[in-house]
């Protein structure tokens, strides 16, 4: 696809470039990249928190996309399917350089499978939502980073990348109710990372 000067508006809509993909168009192919590549990378990186392994991930999800496009029911957008595949292909990666260990400062879990946070106090912040300090922010980039992949993941889809819950757990390929499990102690988790950055300053001087 190198040296392709591609213009995205060259399919005019996503029927279009479907059917072109189907039929094997390398402009399509090139067409495809340039319209959701960016989007792709933006979860692969934050699911794999390293530059280079998320460029070679979207760059096997594109050619595992463009190769098996009659694998694509058309049943979600098209972005749902590249968002599974990218988030599959960056999983994967993941698992191969490093095991799913659970770290020693990970929130408790209680006999029912939920977070048992230990120090939530008054955090009334929403990280995914406030305008972020760019300390916080860094420090919110680690806290996720820190998130078993199932978890980080949807996290990401949902709450960085902005996916529904039903576009989530399809890229996920997950019932909506695991999602909204799985997200449901990403957000705990995250919270409690961050509870003592966000901590009333009035009330730590008090105590």
């Amino acid at each position: 696809m190198a040296g392709l000067t591609i213009d995205l508006n060259l399919y005019a809509d996503e029927a279009a470039l479907i059917e072109a993909l189907l039929a094997g168009d390398k402009h399509a192919c090139a067409c495809l990249v340039k319209r959701h590549g960016s989007q792709m990378y933006s979860v692969a990186l934050r699911i794999m928190g390293d530059a280079d392994e998320a460029e070679e991930a979207v760059q096997e999800a594109f050619i595992s996309a463009c190769g098996k496009m009659t694998s694509f029911e058309g049943r979600s957008k098209l972005s749902t399917w590249l968002y599974r595949i990218t988030t599959n292909a960056a999983l994967m990666r993941l698992r191969k350089r490093r095991a799913d260990v659970v770290s020693l400062d990970e929130p408790q879990m209680s006999e029912e499978g939920d977070l048992l946070p230990r120090q939530l106090g008054d955090w009334s912040i929403d990280p995914s939502r406030q305008a972020l300090s760019l300390e916080l922010r860094q420090v919110l980039e680690e806290a996720v980073e820190s998130l078993p992949p199932s978890l980080r993941a949807a996290f990401v889809l949902r709450d960085i990348q902005g996916l529904s819950t039903q576009e989530a757990a399809e890229a996920l390929e997950i019932s909506e109710t695991a999602l909204k499990v799985r997200l449901h102690r990403a957000r705990l988790a995250l919270r409690e990372r961050l509870a003592g950055y966000l901590a009333d300053p009035a009330q730590e001087t008090a105590a």
